[in-house]
């Protein structure tokens, strides 16, 4: 059963432009797909695909059929750009996290030893004066 798509809004593409956005050369994006480069270039070249290919084709993509058939290169950014605001925020966070319990970890470490020395001190003191 062949999809159809609007001749103005062709599935190939919008396929080849999140292929590039994923960082997916066509000879790697073959490969995930078991068919030749050149299947790959005539799929995104195509004003229309089967459902069974372009099922495939979002399942090595990472993405929804319908991310692909209502894909919008700018939204598409925005989402993205979006995103990774919101990783770099949440790596923000825990890096602060993981810094401060770092920091704390020597310090007690540190602390620790200090106490341990003086300890020692205190027992050296003590059989000097006895």
């Amino acid at each position: 059963m062949k999809k159809n798509v609007n001749e103005k809004e062709k599935i190939g593409p919008k396929i080849r432009k999140l292929r590039q956005i994923k960082g997916l050369s066509q000879k790697m994006f073959a490969a995930e797909l078991s068919i030749s480069q050149q299947a790959v270039s005539k799929i995104e070249n195509s004003e229309i695909i089967n459902e069974e290919t372009l099922q495939k084709v979002s399942e090595v993509l990472g993405v929804s059929v319908e991310t692909i058939t209502n894909f919008d290169e700018d939204t598409a950014f925005t989402n993205i750009i979006e995103r990774n605001e919101v990783i770099n925020q949440r790596c923000d966070v825990v890096n602060n996290y993981d810094s401060t319990d770092k920091i704390t970890e020597l310090y007690e470490r540190l602390l620790d030893s200090e106490k341990e020395k003086n300890k020692i001190l205190k027992q050296m003191l003590e059989l000097k004066n006895n």
